[in-house]
């Protein structure tokens, strides 16, 4: 073999081992992996059923209902559609009606998002990245103003 054909093999034989060891770390990470999501793309790329996801956009005003048994129901809306979210246990304290919010969880069948994380807003500036992202795909981002405008219901997602 000569010295050409050798490292033309080793390259090969480097480059086949990066790839393997890129296609384990990716199937390990798969499963911790949680994309974002607005209403809007749930509705238009429904996620594999029991897929963790991250859905985000803001608390519809009038939709948030307490429970027995701490459980939370609320609506999410990016502005063109909304998503029934249901939680059990304690909010935020900086939760509340027309606010930023990341949840955490899985879409059930019957189209609820079922969360069990719940993330709000920090301060009266911060807004999560994804979701002001997704507001401004969907044209209702209202720039950084420090009191965010009433959120309107959308069409339902599910």
């Amino acid at each position: 073999m000569s010295r050409k054909q050798r490292r033309l093999s080793l390259i090969v034989f480097v480059g086949i081992v990066l790839a393997s060891a890129t296609g384990l770390v990716l199937v390990a990470l798969q499963d911790s992996i949680v994309f974002f999501n607005s209403p809007s793309d749930i509705l238009a790329r429904p996620p594999a059923p029991d897929q963790r996801l991250r859905l985000g956009g803001l608390v519809v005003e009038g939709s948030i209902e307490r429970l027995p048994g701490e459980i939370v129901r609320f609506t999410v809306s990016d502005g063109a559609n909304t998503r029934q979210v249901s939680y059990v246990g304690v909010l935020p304290d900086l939760f509340r009606e027309g606010q930023g919010v990341i949840t955490e969880g899985r879409l059930q069948p019957d189209g609820t998002f079922k969360a069990d994380t719940v993330l709000a807003k920090h301060d009266e500036t911060y807004m999560p990245r994804e979701v002001a992202e997704a507001l401004k795909r969907q044209g209702v981002w209202q720039g950084d103003k420090s009191k965010p405008l009433p959120v309107s219901p959308g069409k339902p997602g599910s």
